[in-house]
């Protein structure tokens, strides 16, 4: 399987990107030389590991008839002080609302997520240290 994308340059630190037949902006802050037209880099890498992990979770819930109301991922990262300025830690929070959801199919489909399917997990860590932390009806759950 191969995966491409294409990003173009327009002015600035403004990038075109293609991917997947789909076209966006990518820009840096004003602090930094851009003109915050889009997204950064940085940011989008944290989009991919949540819509990554997001995705297996939603596909395995449904394949257990697990039957969500709403479902969201969240994700914080801690950067280097220091150029690269790369990631150290990241934390993912699930939150999960379904009046018949227990808190032991919600932990597995999040384990077999992360330790099996999510391609983007996989890529970041060992070297990115990768919590998370699981909120099921409006309460946390113990990992």
């Amino acid at each position: 399987m191969k995966l491409e994308a294409k990003i173009d340059w327009k002015d600035g630190l403004a990038f075109r990107a293609h991917l997947d037949g789909f076209d966006f902006t990518i820009d840096g802050t004003p602090e930094a030389g851009g003109r915050n037209l889009g997204p950064r880099p940085k940011g989008l890498t944290l989009v991919s590991l949540i819509g990554c992990t997001g995705m297996d979770v939603i596909s395995i819930l449904g394949k257990m008839k697990i039957k969500v109301e709403s479902f969201s991922v969240g994700a914080e990262a801690l950067l280097a002080d220091e150029h690269p300025k790369k990631f150290l830690e990241i934390k993912v929070t699930y939150r999960c609302n379904g009046a018949g959801i227990t808190a032991e199919p919600l932990r597995k489909a999040i384990a077999l997520s992360e330790e099996k399917y999510c391609g983007v997990r996989a890529t970041l860590s060992p070297p990115v240290t990768i919590n998370h932390e699981i909120v099921l009806n409006g309460e946390n759950i113990p990992n």
